[in-house]
């Protein structure tokens, strides 16, 4: 696919340190003169501006976590002026203070850029039409691909979260191409659409998937991509950084990362090591081009790598791998670590169970217990037990050998557990109550 901006996208790999340098310089001077913030975080650290003689130096600089956001409620970090600001949003306060991010106009133009820059990467463009299912108002999701999809000329349809059936009939009526929303909201739109005797895959004209905002597998993908008949892209972004703002290309190879916008780093969860491209840890960045909230070195708390190899779309830009999960959605059972992607990961390499499933861990005396709920497939499923025992053996032995962990494995009817329109909450960790 054509690039929408050749000279940034394809940009030479030392030119395009060049300016991040560059940038890096101007950012941390300008927070060092002006932010209170930033200049006390820095003396604390015993680090001044005039430190950062290369892009490696970097490293030197403080990181930046969630609570200092929360500590700096509600605009205590901000660097732009009231009346330069154009938008506010909101995070979600179910762990504290929500968090609130401030928006000038150059912020809302590059996040704009950035993902018209992935989307179009992806084809999309001037006579499609892109539903947009991620939820509006202080949630970042919606306004972000709404206003990344009318920048390439496509035509949105701004139709949020919920109502799914009249969400099927609009995709139908309205010619709809492209979709984005949550990978787990589009599952449940593919299900909700077989009871309305609509195929998705035959009975409309989608063709392409933004999936974000909650970690999904490349097995999921390909299921997806099967039995919707479309083609699935990650898209990336946190409302810290601006919302969703960066995509995979048409390659599915990683998510690219616009390295004129972001500065990406991977270190180690626990020493904060900067770790070497190809190895898992955690996603931080630095922004820099960001006026009101600008944000050095925040760790994000997602688990990836970076991908520097050249990407055959022909982009320069380093790519993270797909979200494995999160630093603290990381389950200790028994001693061993557990994600929700790798449980995903191994029962999408089951045929026989469905497309759903849930976590309970809980703690038998002083045990850990670790169960797993998951639908068998329409197709498998029986009311016969000596089946479903065959079925539940198969489960629980690839189960056991992915997590090294023993595991408990209940089968339920199909459509049995909980759906949800927003991001799923696949784990239920009853230890903490």
């Amino acid at each position: 696919m054509a690039p929408w901006n050749p000279r940034i996208e394809e940009m030479p790999l030392d030119e395009l340190r060049r300016l991040q340098f560059k940038l890096v310089k101007s950012l941390v001077y300008r927070l060092y003169s002006f932010n209170d913030f930033y200049r006390s975080r820095m003396k604390e650290h015993q680090v001044h501006p005039d430190d950062i003689r290369t892009l490696e130096d970097v490293a030197k600089l403080p990181f930046m976590y969630k609570s200092d956001l929360r500590d700096g409620y509600p605009d205590r970090i901000f660097t732009a002026e009231r009346n330069e600001l154009v938008r506010y949003h909101v995070s979600s306060g179910t762990t504290g203070k929500p968090t609130v991010v401030g928006y000038t106009e150059r912020d809302i133009e590059n996040w704009s850029e950035s993902l018209a820059r992935g989307f179009s990467s992806c084809g999309l463009g001037r006579g499609d039409v892109i539903q947009v299912s991620y939820g509006y108002g202080l949630f970042t999701g919606g306004l972000g691909a709404h206003y990344g999809a009318e920048r390439v000329g496509a035509t949105v349809l701004p139709t949020s979260v919920g109502n799914t059936e009249r969400q099927i009939e609009l995709m139908q009526d309205l010619h709809v191409t492209a979709i984005a929303c949550t990978p787990s909201y589009l599952l449940h739109m593919g299900e909700v659409a077989e009871k309305m005797g609509v195929s998705i895959k035959n009975d409309t004209e989608l063709r392409i998937g933004f999936l974000g905002a909650e970690p999904w597998s490349e097995q999921m993908r390909s299921r997806i991509e099967d039995w919707l008949g479309i083609r699935a892209y990650d898209i990336y972004g946190t409302s810290e950084l601006s919302g969703p703002m960066f995509t995979e290309c048409a390659e599915q190879q990683g998510v690219h990362i616009w390295g004129d916008l972001a500065l990406v780093e991977i270190v180690d969860p626990a020493t904060g090591e900067v770790l070497a491209p190809g190895e898992q840890g955690e996603l931080t960045i630095t922004m820099l081009q960001k006026e009101a909230l600008p944000m050095v070195r925040y760790r994000i708390g997602d688990l990836t790598a970076i991908e520097e190899s050249p990407c055959a779309c022909g982009r320069t830009h380093p790519r993270i791998n797909r979200i494995r999960g999160r630093v603290d959605d990381m389950l200790i059972v028994r001693g061993i670590n557990v994600f929700p992607s790798q449980v995903e990961h191994a029962l999408l390499e089951i045929p026989q169970v469905g497309r759903h499933f849930q976590i309970v861990v809980d703690r038998k005396g002083a045990l850990d217990s670790m169960l797993v709920r998951v639908e068998v497939s329409e197709e498998a499923f029986s009311d016969k037990i000596t089946e479903l025992m065959v079925i539940k053996k198969v489960v629980e032995h690839r189960l056991r050998s992915s997590l090294n962990v023993g595991v408990d494995v209940e089968l339920v009817e199909p459509g049995t557990l909980p759906r949800f329109e927003g991001k799923s909450k696949k784990v239920v960790d009853r230890r903490s109550l």
